[in-house]
This record gives structure tokens, sequence and C-alpha cells, in this order.
């Protein structure tokens, strides 16, 4: 009798140790309101219950990444589902994930992949700008910003944020950081207010409180269907033009987490065609980066797009240098 009895506590043993069978944790900082009906088919096709923690709107992929990094002598998490790829490469530089190459990441084109498999990339969003309907000529660019045309009437959220953070980051990567204050001084100069999130400002442009703003394709497509006096525009688009960053989601695997299959088996759901098609049809409207899945009515697919050429390591390399500069800049324009 004490062979089984034994037997059964090294497996208890073994079980706390490894994390549950039946589990998986995920941290998020894609938005609730889409990813969650996401994670619950997951766990109604699977039988995998979904531990899930998420980014707040204000500190929108800084929360979550921030705690993954403190957490990394301790994993508690086993995938990290980012709404963009520039802090899964952080991750990946600061040695919190895993290598692991789904069989679903094939046909996502290897610009949207780390080329060592710690993240992949699925179901894009475009940063664009949305403008209220009342504009006759709308801004054709992020330049517009800094345009005296166009002065007093731009809205941009905070940059210390999410995807904004992101797109400082990018244009510093092609520019220089120096090139990239001087870019934010002169939305300052030219009288751009200042928001807490892409929803704020879209919100204010709907509104007629700001003209246009540069926020993400889902913040602007929301209102489109919801009715809002507003429309879109893709940035950059001129034959030289800068082009739209596209920011793929990016799944990545943490190393070392508590249940590593079951973090295996999210990430293959996760980039599925079948996932990118339920983010394609949702208010999200994100772009499918697997061939076959319908795009969303209104949004560009991307071989008609022209695309900002950046290197998404460098970008994440060039976000954490300019975290500085950024938070005086943003001091400055509180003061």
């Amino acid at each position: 009798m004490r062979r089984p009895l034994l037997w059964s506590l090294c497996c208890f043993v073994l079980s706390a140790c490894n994390g549950s069978q039946d589990e998986v944790v995920v941290y998020v900082s894609h938005d609730q309101v889409f990813s969650e009906p996401i994670l619950r088919d997951f766990e109604q096709e699977t039988g995998i219950r979904v531990r899930a923690v998420y980014d707040t709107e204000e500190a929108k992929g800084t929360g979550v990444m921030n705690r993954l990094l403190a957490e990394r002598n301790n994993p508690q998490a086993d995938v990290y589902w980012a709404n963009e790829p520039i802090r899964a490469e952080v991750l990946k530089q600061e040695g919190v994930s895993a290598s692991y190459r789904s069989p679903n990441a094939e046909g996502i084109p290897d610009r949207f992949r780390d080329a060592e498999g710690h993240w992949t990339g699925f179901a894009a969003r475009a940063r664009v700008l949305i403008v209220n309907s009342g504009i006759e000529s709308p801004p054709p660019s992020i330049f517009s910003y800094t345009d005296p045309e166009w002065r007093g009437r731009g809205v941009i959220a905070n940059p210390l944020f999410g995807t904004t953070t992101t797109q400082m980051a990018a244009l510093a990567s092609l520019w220089g950081a120096d090139s990239l204050m001087a870019f934010l001084d002169g939305i300052s100069a030219n009288g751009t207010a200042l928001s807490t999130g892409n929803g704020e400002s879209a919100d204010l442009v709907a509104q007629g409180a700001s003209m246009f703003s540069l926020v993400d394709i889902d913040d602007a497509v929301s209102r489109l269907r919801r009715g809002d006096p507003v429309r879109m525009v893709y940035p950059d688009q001129g034959p030289d033009g800068l082009g739209t960053l596209l920011l793929p989601n990016a799944a990545l695997l943490i190393r070392d987490g508590p249940n590593q299959r079951n973090g295996e088996r999210l990430i293959d759901y996760l980039l599925s065609s079948a996932t990118e098609q339920k983010l394609a049809a949702s208010d999200a409207a994100q772009i499918p980066l697997h061939e076959g899945v319908d795009v969303p009515t209104g949004v560009q697919p991307i071989d008609r797009t022209v695309v900002m050429p950046v290197d998404y390591s460098e970008v994440a390399r060039v976000l954490q240098e300019i975290q500085p500069a950024l938070q005086q800049w943003v001091e400055k324009q509180q003061r």
C-alpha cells in the first residue's frame, strides 16, 4: 500500500512543479473586449482553463510587460499576447521568452516573425488617421501635425504608453532620436492636444473637439461603425511616402512557464486562420496575415498599402533608449 501512496504523492509534487494540466496563464496587452472572446473559445474547444491578466488602457503594453520582466526568475505566465511585436521583442532581448515554432505560423510572412522563433505575428493593425467628417480635405500625413494649416486641430495619445510609444520608436529607428524629438517639439509648437490614449483621441475627433488624430485602425473602424462623423485615412501613401506603420499582434512563449505545453497549444490557437478570421470580423477590424482570410470591409489589405519599412527588433532596441526623452517631453506638455 505504501508504493501506490508514494507514487500518488510524487505525481502531486510533479504536477505542482509543472503547473496544472488543465490550465494556461496568459498576460494580454490586446484590448480585453477583443481578446477575451478568443480565449473563451479556446477554453470551450480544448477544455483548458485560461487565467488571463489584462493591461489597462492607460498602461497598454507596459503593465504586463513590466510584470513579466519582474517575474523572469519566477515565471507565473505561460504566454504573452502582445498587441504589437515590439514589446514581445523587448522580452526576447531580456531573456524572458522561449523559442517556439508553431505549425500554424506557416504562411505568415517572415517579416512578421522572429527569425529565432521567439514571437510570431498575427492579425495586424494599421496606424491610421481618424479625421472629423467636417474636414473637406483631410490631412494626408503624420507631418500634418507640424503643418501650420493644421495648427491647434490635432490630438495625439500620450507617447509613453501603448502603440503611440511604438510609433515614436519606429520613427526614431528611421530618423534617429534627435530628429524624433524635434518632430515632437514641432507637434507641441503647432498646438497639438495630448490625450490619455487612442480611444480618447478618437472620441475627441468624433465630438469635433479635435479634427484629426493618429490612432489604431480599430479605434477608427469602431467609430465609423457606430455612425460617428469621422473618416479614416492611411497616412503617407504617396510614391515617396513614409508609409503606414503596421503592427501585428504577437504571441510569445514564456521561458520556464508553469504550463509550457498548454502555452504552446494556446499559441497554436492564436496563430490559426480561424482566430485571424474572428479578429477581422470583430470591431477590432484586424488585417489577416494568412492568405485566404477575408479582410474587413473598408480596410486595405497589406498588398495595397505602402507599409512603413521598419525592423521590429531595431524598434524594440530604440524604444528602450528613448523612454527618458519621451518622459521629459510629456512632463513638459503637462506643466
